[in-house]
């Protein structure tokens, strides 16, 4: 998966958003205002960072050593580090990317995912 594709991706969910609150160079995705993912899209080794269920965090890291670690500069029981470019297919990569997005949707208010729906 290339910079540009992870990028189109991100943003191809309902009302995400990529904004740049801490470097110019720093992408945060975003969905009503909450993080989903986090790159450095000019990085290499490619990686972005994406908010995971904790017990399978740990199976993540597990199950793919190196290629998944806690999250950098996040809640390490919360996020994981993804490297996209070296190995992961990218139907894992999408399916870690869609997973974290849903994650953040399901902790909004309810009247937030209600208007998503509805968008």
């Amino acid at each position: 998966m290339t910079p540009g594709e992870l990028r189109a991706f991100c943003l191809s969910f309902n009302a995400a958003v990529e904004d740049f609150p801490f470097d110019p160079e720093i992408s945060v995705f975003k969905v009503l205002g909450k993080m989903f993912a986090l790159s450095s899209l000019d990085g290499r080794p490619l990686t972005v960072n994406l908010k995971c269920d904790p017990d399978e965090a740990i199976r993540l890291r597990t199950a793919h050593p190196g290629l998944i670690v806690p999250g950098w500069h996040m809640n390490k029981r919360h996020w994981n580090t993804v490297t996209v470019d070296s190995g992961l297919p990218d139907r894992v990569v999408r399916e870690l990317v869609e997973d974290s997005y849903d994650l953040v949707v399901a902790g909004l208010p309810r009247a937030e995912r209600l208007r998503l729906d509805r968008s």
